[in-house]
């Protein structure tokens, strides 16, 4: 692998890793629409609207989820 393949591979990972923060936060939070934030994220985050709601959506105020 010469340095720009893996400059390259370096700038996808990130690229990918701010893509889904959205996900991540939501996830991290235990807030209770995690799963609907992912599919949020995954099929319109794309969009800078689509990943600004998911982001929203995972950063409101709410009760964590609690466990069974």
């Amino acid at each position: 692998m010469s340095i720009m393949s893996i400059g390259g591979l370096a700038l996808i990972v990130v690229v990918l890793l701010a893509y889904f923060v959205p996900t991540v936060v939501a996830f991290a939070r235990g807030v209770s629409n995690s799963g609907s934030i992912l599919v949020l994220n995954l099929f319109l985050g794309w969009t800078l609207v689509g990943w600004v709601v998911a982001l929203a959506m995972a950063a409101r105020s709410t009760a964590p989820r609690t466990g069974m």
